[in-house]
């Protein structure tokens, strides 16, 4: 049949053909329409992962201006304990059995002591020169060893019996604070400078600069080793700060300022600054105090929830102390 013959060659030349291509000018507006879309598209995507991302840290309870939550913990007082009013604790730490020992500061009022924790009953004391200002104090095996304030120089004395000591000398400018890992021993000055000093010399080994956010953190006062870290209370703050051993980094903030705060609406006593930081390694319980504060507090540690809109710097980083 011609007819059928000519139709099926018309189809397939049909199928064969290119496409008409389209003209210049509409070929443009098509790209600048696709761009146009593309680029939308992106900014609402941008804005979406920013919207999610401020809901997801806030959340958590941080804000991008914000200290990140998991650097910021609140305590929760676990329990009470009777504390000498009369201490200006200046070190603390716990041994076994519910037993603490203490250094007491100021001229004529320093001491050594061992204290019940139940009862904060002294057990045993040994009084020091009034020359002498009692500074941080840590347990080296059988060996309590204290450091004096303004000197460079400090006290070794027998654990099981205060009487019996001897003097020593360290590389520190000055005696604030005292704690140990087991290994060597940790010291502050009162600076941003944190020493190890090897207990069996006492000779300064190593100097590290305590340091937030590229700032130093000065007046480094009471220390205690605490889940490999070291902890330091910052003088004249209610904030303690969580410090790496390694490289001197703060690595979270500690804030207790509802510690003394409560302490000064239910007391009409003079206290002074929160000092004084103990932590039971096989129970796991750790102890604050302070400078002629009435109680000693087991705390917890929480991680702050809410975001914090304050300035952690200006709470628990004072300038440098003027030596």
């Amino acid at each position: 049949m011609p007819g059928a013959k000519v139709r099926k060659k018309s189809n397939t030349r049909r199928l064969n053909t290119l496409p008409q291509q389209p003209s210049m000018a509409s070929s443009s507006r098509f790209l600048l329409h696709y761009r146009k879309i593309s680029a939308l598209a992106f900014l609402i995507l941008v804005a979406c992962l920013i919207i999610v991302l401020n809901t997801s840290l806030r959340k958590e309870g941080v804000s991008l201006s914000d200290v990140p939550s998991n650097q910021l913990y609140t305590v929760e007082v676990v329990n009470e304990f009777p504390h000498d009013p009369d201490a200006f604790t200046q070190g603390l730490l716990y041994a076994e059995n519910d037993i603490l020992f203490e250094s007491t500061g100021l001229n004529g009022a320093s001491s050594v002591r061992e204290v019940a924790l139940q009862t904060g009953k002294v057990k045993a004391i040994q009084r020091m020169p009034y020359s002498d200002f009692g500074e941080g104090l840590t347990l080296f095996g059988d060996r309590l060893i204290q450091v004096t304030w303004r000197q460079s120089t400090g006290y070794i004395y027998d654990r099981h019996n205060l009487s019996k000591f001897e003097k020593f000398r360290h590389g520190m400018p000055d005696g604030w604070g005292l704690a140990t890992d087991g290994k060597v021993l940790y010291g502050s000055d009162g600076s941003s400078t944190l020493y190890q000093i090897d207990p069996q010399t006492m000779k300064v080994v190593k100097k590290q600069i305590v340091n937030y956010q590229g700032d130093e953190v000065h007046r480094l006062n009471e220390l205690e080793y605490v889940y490999d870290e070291v902890w330091a209370n910052v003088w004249m703050t209610d904030c303690i700060a969580r410090v790496s051993h390694t490289d001197g980094s703060v690595l979270g903030w500690i804030l207790l300022q509802n510690l003394r705060e409560g302490l000064l609406h239910n007391l009409k006593k003079q206290i002074d600054v929160l000092n004084g930081i103990a932590w039971d390694r096989d129970g796991d319980r750790l102890f604050v105090t302070g400078k002629w504060w009435p109680k000693l507090y087991e705390i917890k540690l929480h991680p702050l929830k809410t975001p914090f809109n304050g300035d952690i710097k200006e709470m628990c980083m004072p300038p440098a102390f003027p030596f």
